[in-house]
């Protein structure tokens, strides 16, 4: 069984832990935490040279510069 929670970090208690305790009773538990997404363009565009790689990349492809193109079989697919 999987079920995901969304929840503020204020809202967690041990009225929670408990529910999760009563679902899962038993069972043994892999937890992961994590935070809202952050945008992807945002995060490569954060450093220097990811940036530059990135708009020299898109710069290319709008100009036809530079492009490799492979099959599917070449890919492996």
């Amino acid at each position: 069984m999987e079920v995901a929670y969304k929840i503020k970090a204020d809202e967690l208690d041990s009225n929670f832990l408990e529910s999760v305790k009563k679902l899962f009773k038993n069972k043994t538990l892999y937890i992961s935490i994590a935070t809202e997404a952050e945008d992807e363009t945002a995060y490569l565009l954060s450093n220097e040279k990811n940036a530059k790689r990135l708009l020299n990349a898109i710069n290319n492809i709008e100009n036809k510069k530079n492009i490799v193109y492979k099959s599917a079989q070449e890919l492996g697919i």
